[in-house]
């Protein structure tokens, strides 16, 4: 990945992560946030463990991040993207659609 392609990552990164650090801290610490998402049974599911991975990111300065972080940073893009299109009708306040995406730091209601 070169550099323009790193800046176009962070860039669409940080326009899609709304949620603070602390704020998706809390988050995932809620029982609403480890219900969210699929796993087996016992696991942690994909999008916590994301969000626990997006928290590392936006606690690294930029010049430290990795190709590592890059990568998931765009894999972090593709998801929430796919998901806002997929946005059910209705109030999605307390919907797994809403809480799945929150798990991936972006609350659509904010």
């Amino acid at each position: 990945m070169d550099d323009d392609e790193r800046k176009e990552t962070r860039d669409a990164f940080h326009e899609l992560v709304n949620m603070k650090p602390a704020e998706l801290e809390r988050w995932l610490a809620s029982e609403q946030s480890r219900n969210a998402g699929q796993a087996e049974e016992g696991e942690e599911s994909t999008g916590h463990a994301s969000g626990r991975r997006i928290l590392e990111i936006l606690r690294t300065r930029k010049g430290d991040l990795s190709d590592d972080d890059h990568q998931h940073m765009r894999k972090v893009v593709g998801y929430v993207r796919r998901h806002l299109a997929q946005r059910p009708s209705g109030d999605v306040r307390d919907t797994r659609w809403r809480h799945s995406l929150m798990n991936w730091g972006h609350d659509p209601l904010a």
